[in-house]
């Protein structure tokens, strides 16, 4: 589809604040992709609502998460950042592919057994075909890769199969995508419960480190991060909130986890969370600076939000246009 380039499709949910986990894990690592591929990049609003939303906060943080993308580093020139809400060939191909999706499939998916234990009261039918909604999110621009964590591989898995039980009808119409295995981002746990992935939902608020938290709760956060009482600063699974600890300042300063362990050799934890505090508010403040900027610059996100809707729609319709004439739908009289 585009000359030179594999494309790459990705996306965060519009819900919750993002969390330092977020950025060091994946957002930051998807800064220069845009070099090597043609990259859509989506606030995933349409896979919020499987949990009930309130409409204005809702409205807020998926401009906020534009912005944050922008604010990270992602060149609204280079990459398409965009609403999935403004593009409605996701809504118009996942239901097509509801079509050619077994129920079976859908109950296999540990993410809607997880999802119904947490909202019993909310088990709605969107929370249960979510992944041909992600299935239609990727292969709407026909995306060669897609960069997954562990707990997203089912969902690709999927993806593959509805596309190759597509095309085996319909002959080669949906590239297969592969998984994105590149630079992989550091795997951020809670600091109150490091078993556990710091995470936007985290009931815990000392368990996350958000974006944009300030330097005095940043350090606070981190000061109250959970140790043990080995006083060693050592990198191993038994020390689970000092291995957490090593991740997180080994990402924010680019030392090798052996680096770390050298350098504070002898010192104390105390010492070690002020320099961990400290490293994660010199991370974080330009990302915090630019978001700023942003917010007082209503013009040109207003016009980012609209260019980049008319280019994924522009080349979703593509895809979405093939798809319908393949099914049986009447073509439309120009």
């Amino acid at each position: 589809m585009f000359e030179g380039k594999k494309v790459l499709f990705s996306g965060m949910q519009a819900t919750g604040n993002l969390t330092l986990g977020n950025y060091l894990g994946a957002l930051r690592n998807w800064v220069n992709l845009c070099d090597e591929y043609e990259c859509f990049y989506s606030v995933v609003d349409l896979h919020s609502i499987t949990i009930r939303q309130d409409p204005a906060t809702l409205r807020k943080r998926a401009r906020s998460l534009l912005m944050i993308y922008i604010a990270a580093g992602l060149d609204p020139e280079k990459n398409c950042l965009y609403y999935q809400s403004h593009v409605s060939g996701h809504a118009e191909l996942a239901w097509i592919l509801d079509c050619f999706t077994y129920m079976g499939e859908l109950n296999r998916m540990t993410q809607f057994k997880d999802k119904s234990a947490k909202h019993a009261d909310n088990i709605n039918a969107g929370l249960f075909t979510y992944p041909v909604l992600m299935a239609a999110d990727i292969l709407l621009y026909q995306a060669d890769v897609v960069p997954v964590g562990i707990d997203q591989k089912q969902h690709l898995e999927i993806t593959r199969d509805i596309a190759q039980r597509f095309n085996a009808i319909y002959g080669d119409v949906f590239t297969i995508p592969e998984g994105y295995y590149g630079k992989v981002g550091a795997k951020i746990m809670s600091l109150q419960d490091p078993s556990k992935k710091m995470s936007k939902s985290d009931e815990n608020p000392n368990g996350s480190i958000y974006l944009m938290d300030d330097p005095d709760t940043v350090m606070r956060k981190c000061k109250r991060a959970v140790t043990d009482s080995e006083a060693q600063i050592l990198y191993r699974d038994e020390q689970p909130g000092i291995h957490n600890l090593i991740d997180i300042y080994s990402a924010c300063t680019s030392k090798t986890p052996e680096e770390v362990v050298k350098e504070f050799d002898g010192k104390g934890y105390g010492e070690f969370k002020m320099a961990v505090g400290e490293a994660v508010i010199s991370v974080l403040k330009p990302l915090q600076q630019r978001y700023a900027e942003l917010e007082k610059d209503k013009a040109y996100i207003d016009e980012i939000i609209k260019a980049n809707a008319e280019k994924a729609s522009y080349v979703s319709s593509k895809t979405l246009r093939k798809v319908q004439h393949k099914v049986g739908f009447p073509d439309r009289v120009r």
